[in-house]
């Protein structure tokens, strides 16, 4: 979400041109109106403004999911108004959700029966999904050690620089120090050596990344495990493993089946993905899974009963809408293990388009990698004249929306642009972009070169010139510090 701020003027009003058959007052903009106003004018008035918004199937920043079905669209606005926490009334929407959750602990090789139940829970996100997780390991971790009557009070987790903000979030909210692996050129995802490196008797797990944000590469949790394993043998630790699959959960099993990433693996202990990601539903759902009921401590279970029945209850939130939970499961039987399978592969065969056809103009470099999530993440060959950044705002004009950023420090000197095939993005779409490019870049070769502006400068007053140009880096660097708000999501 994002923090509210308010215009200096409070009393700011808000016009409509084409309600005004209904209303002939303005609205207040930043207060609740005095006075009802007929329902045609306040749909048409908030309709005018969403106009403004960007079209969402060209917003190639976001890995949500923004298409599904009309069948599945349908189901979501028939059960809009149920609310999921109320299971004595919606015993069939918990029913679905108990079927996805063993259906995703299934597809992660999860170590249960054909019979069994398997233990996780659906979520608003992979972000509260990871919050869970956080809390599960922190309580198992400092209950171990009350019991060997050693100080409790200073939880680390290892986790890579390349790290989603939730990440932070968590270790900031939870009081859990984050111990980061620093990227380094060339490699930029968590290094499995150095994490362990970092491990000590304090670190509650080590986070790794399946489909990092930055560039879509998978993290080696296989060797993570062996390297880890190694290590609490020799220090009689047992320091677990979780796996932050947001993006990459729902990709892997389908078209990288033999790579090792999850509950195959022992250590890894608990998985979050997004179901509104590359589970194909719009925004607002992810699951976490546990290995077993061993690894979700029972004191973090809640029983509530005033809704009309036993309840258990494991999440940050209370009320929540039951729309994505039964779109989750609606993808799940319509397309089956061969349909998400025939989803991905297109993705990845259009992600190898656009990169091929980004790679022929000669002027990026790739830093994606063809393993991973369907990405394309590239950077200029030369900046000297402009930036990525001015690649972006260029592409803006054509609609695109396509997220400039830098990397984490220690790698912050490399700035990108990225691009996420979802399931909507098409070959032919692939292609146009690739055609803009090609303008936007011609459009700024022609333009005057940043020599030419700094010598322009140094010819004017000198003290003018100075307050000029720490206004410019300010800028960058203030646009440098939001590469995890402002489209790396």
């Amino acid at each position: 979400m994002v923090v509210t701020t308010m215009a200096a003027d409070p009393g700011e009003s808000l016009y409509s041109t084409f309600a005004s058959r209904y209303v002939q007052t303005p609205l207040p903009r930043f207060k609740m109106p005095e006075t009802a106003i007929p329902r045609e004018a306040a749909f048409q008035i908030i309709s005018d403004e969403l106009m403004l918004d960007g079209n969402p199937r060209l917003n190639l920043a976001s890995f949500v999911t923004t298409w599904m079905e009309p069948e599945c669209d349908r189901l979501v606005m028939a059960s809009i108004n149920k609310n999921y926490v109320d299971m004595d009334e919606y015993p069939v929407t918990t029913e679905l959700q108990n079927r996805c959750v063993n259906m995703i602990a299934h597809l992660f090789h999860a170590p249960i029966g054909e019979e069994e139940a398997a233990v996780g829970v659906g979520t608003v996100g992979s972000s509260e999904a990871i919050m869970l997780a956080g809390l599960a390991f922190k309580t198992k971790w400092q209950k171990k050690r009350k019991a060997q009557g050693k100080p409790f009070h200073s939880p680390n987790i290892v986790t890579g620089a390349n790290v989603q903000v939730c990440w932070e979030k968590f270790a900031r909210y939870f009081e859990v120090e984050l111990k980061e692996v620093k990227l380094r050129d060339d490699f930029y995802v968590m290094d499995p050596v150095k994490a362990v490196e970092m491990v000590d008797e304090n670190t509650i797990c080590v986070a790794t990344i399946l489909g990092s944000t930055l560039t879509g590469e998978f993290e080696d949790v296989r060797l993570l495990n062996q390297l880890l394993s190694d290590k609490n043998k020799e220090t009689g630790w047992d320091t677990p493993i979780h796996v932050d699959a947001a993006s990459g959960g729902f990709i892997a099993p389908f078209i990288y089946p033999e790579l090792e990433w999850d509950f195959r693996l022992p250590l890894v202990k608990s998985i979050n993905v997004s179901g509104h990601k590359y589970g194909l539903v719009y925004a607002g759902v992810g699951w976490a899974i546990w290995r077993s009921k061993e690894d979700l401590p029972e004191e973090l279970i809640f029983h509530i009963n005033y809704l009309g029945s036993d309840q258990p209850t494991f999440t940050l939130n209370f009320s929540r809408g039951s729309s994505q939970i039964i779109a989750q499961y609606y993808q799940f039987i319509r397309l089956g293990f061969e349909g998400y399978r025939n989803v991905i592969e297109n993705c990845m065969k259009n992600t190898r388009a656009l990169r091929d056809g980004i790679a022929g103009t000669g002027r990026f470099t790739i830093l994606s990698k063809d393993v991973g999530v369907p990405v394309v993440a590239f950077s200029l060959v030369d900046a000297g004249k402009y930036t990525v950044f001015d690649v972006s705002e260029s592409l803006r004009r054509f609609g695109w929306i396509v997220p400039a950023y830098t990397m984490p420090p220690a790698a912050g000197h490399i700035a990108v642009l990225r691009v996420v095939i979802r399931e909507d993005f098409s070959r032919g779409l692939a292609e146009r972009l690739v055609s803009h490019l090609c303008k936007v870049l011609a459009e700024l070769d022609a333009l005057p070169g940043r020599t030419a502006a700094a010598a322009h400068l140094a010819a004017a007053d000198a003290g003018k010139a100075a307050a000029e140009e720490e206004e410019i880096a300010t800028f960058w660097r203030r646009l440098a510090d939001r590469r995890k708000t402002s489209g790396v999501c």
